[in-house]
């Protein structure tokens, strides 16, 4: 999205913030944290799938300087979502990087008000079983709107949950196009 977003911060996007994360081992042994109940949501944020979708994207989006609503982005998430931000290193070891919705507020935050990050959906693949969707989101990331040529393209896997009256993120787990994994044709390559 990010969720994902940027060649600036690493080689996928939003894996600048991952180095002050714990990595998914140490995570994974860490206590849960306690999740605060999300703030109300706009009710045009989370009517629909379409909605859901263009508010994450639209709530990281914004020009140098323009300070994120992040209440906005808490009332998306379901207590307790995660976003994973996967990166291969130069020596060839792939990784995954975990985050709570603050976990990628602090790390992210000053990175998207500070430079200037807008981030669109340019192609969508959904499955949808029930009251739950699985969405590959191909995403282009941009400094700015008037940007020609993206900086930074990849992949969003959003997972959501539709509860009976409004849709939910549950999880972004998100990678970069690298030169030597390009994106398929059915994901929008």
């Amino acid at each position: 999205m990010a969720i994902a977003v940027l060649r600036s911060f690493a080689a996928c996007g939003l894996l600048w913030m991952a180095s002050a994360v714990p990595s998914s081992a140490a995570a994974q042994d860490a206590a849960p944290a306690a999740s605060a109940p999300a703030p109300a949501a706009r009710p045009s944020d989370v009517s629909s799938l379409d909605a859901i979708m263009a508010a994450v994207y639209g709530v990281i989006s914004g020009p140098k300087g323009q300070q994120r609503d992040w209440d906005r982005m808490r009332s998306l998430f379901v207590p307790g979502a995660r976003l994973i931000a996967v990166h291969t290193a130069k020596d060839g070891a792939t990784t995954a990087r975990v985050m709570s919705v603050e976990d990628y507020i602090r790390a992210a935050g000053p990175f998207l008000e500070g430079e200037g990050f807008f981030e669109r959906e340019a192609h969508r693949v959904v499955d949808r079983y029930g009251d739950i969707a699985q969405v590959f989101s191909t995403y282009e990331s941009r400094h700015a709107v008037s940007d020609a040529k993206p900086f930074q393209r990849g992949i969003n896997s959003f997972q959501l949950m539709y509860d009976g009256h409004r849709w939910w993120v549950v999880t972004i787990y998100w990678r970069g196009e690298q030169p030597d994994r390009p994106i398929p044709k059915r994901y929008g390559g």
